[in-house]
């Protein structure tokens, strides 16, 4: 009786871990990540307190976190935070709708594809960042000046990424839907917007990050509200531990844009 009631205790036991080294032997990115993280921190806190770096120029990862503290308590902060947000979202969404739709046109169009595309790839070459102080000169030093910015930062991404989904349907499943004498209207929206999906959103992933980068650049141009603003205050005052402190917030911001499109992606491309 002894040895079944160590046995019973052991088991249960044993198991959990056998299951936790398992799960880790699957997937060490779990133990791996966060490992370059601490490593990395460990070699920032080392190169900005042992002298090889000026604290001005490389601030260490506790004053940078005082930063980050810093802005949170703020309370012109949110301000800021809230105006580089609706900048971005708006871009994105209208470069994101206005991309697909023209991708969809010049589909359906081949001989307007042939005449345009070549305008859109010399178009898409051009950084569009450049035109940034044009655009505030045609929109004001407003909001609209910024969103502009960011719907032609992330507009040509889209498109591109739209029309080789929009051309990449496999020919024997053409000739199936028109075996089974489909229209044209329900190839478009049965076969080739479906398929083209994963492309689409492979765009809309990298244009997220470009309408934030967009935005900032408008703002780096001329604003009075926004974290492009405060950056270059920042930058401009030599307080180091918060030009890093809003460069974290830009990639928490950033993060969280691409973390919504990869899970509009989940739900909507479900067969992926």
């Amino acid at each position: 009786m002894s040895l079944k009631a160590e046995t019973r205790l052991v088991v249960p036991i044993e198991k959990p871990r056998r299951n936790l080294w398992r799960r880790i032997r699957q997937r060490p990115e779990v133990i791996l990540s966060p490992l370059v993280l601490v490593v990395f921190l460990a070699i920032w806190e080392w190169v900005s307190t042992s002298g090889l770096v000026s604290p001005v120029i490389l601030p260490a990862p506790p004053k940078v976190f005082r930063g980050i503290l810093t802005l949170v308590k703020a309370s012109w902060f949110p301000q800021h935070l809230w105006t580089t947000t609706i900048e971005t979202v708006l871009g994105f969404c209208i470069a994101g709708a206005s991309a697909f739709t023209m991708a969809v046109f010049l589909h359906q169009v081949p001989l307007l594809r042939r005449v345009i595309y070549p305008y859109v790839v010399t178009l898409q070459v051009m950084p569009m960042i450049v035109l940034a102080p044009i655009f505030v000169v045609w929109f004001g030093f407003g909001i609209t000046s910024k969103v502009v910015v960011s719907v032609t930062t992330a507009f040509f991404v889209v498109l591109v990424n739209s029309l080789a989904g929009l051309a990449a349907v496999p020919e024997n499943s053409l000739l199936l839907m028109r075996s089974m004498v489909a229209t044209r209207r329900q190839v478009l929206f049965k076969l080739t917007i479906p398929t083209s999906l994963p492309y689409v959103f492979a765009g809309l992933k990298t244009a997220a990050t470009l309408a934030l980068i967009g935005s900032l650049v408008g703002e780096f141009v001329t604003a009075e509200k926004g974290l492009g603003r405060l950056l270059t205050q920042f930058s401009f005052a030599l307080k180091q531990d918060l030009v890093f402190a809003t460069v974290i917030w830009v990639g928490v911001l950033g993060l969280a844009l691409y973390g919504i499109v990869s899970f509009l992606e989940k739900k909507l491309v479900w067969w992926r």
